[in-house]
């Protein structure tokens, strides 16, 4: 399932027009990211959480030309999955 998919499945499920489901979505996806992007956690009970990790600046190696480079430190966001969706994918 896709960004548009999932658009098109909450305007039919609760009688809404796309344009509505569209703004539904991106308010979400906006709130979620700016969480994040502000070092916020998001924690979606049964589900999953996402959070960032923090990556130290490390030696690296470019593989094309074997060269050793420097990666600069960055942060990057990470989903951790729910117990119960682990267990519904698993079908326990």
């Amino acid at each position: 399932m896709n960004k548009s998919d999932l658009i098109v499945a909450l305007a039919d499920k609760n009688n809404l027009t796309e344009k509505q489901a569209t703004e539904i979505i991106n308010l979400i996806f906006d709130g979620f990211t700016e969480t994040l992007k502000n070092g916020g956690r998001i924690e979606i009970r049964d589900f999953a959480a996402f959070t960032v990790r923090k990556y130290k600046a490390y030696k690296g190696r470019d593989p094309r030309t074997g060269n050793t480079v420097d990666v600069k430190p960055k942060r990057s966001p990470y989903f951790k999955v729910g117990r119960e969706l682990k267990k519904m994918v698993d079908g326990k």
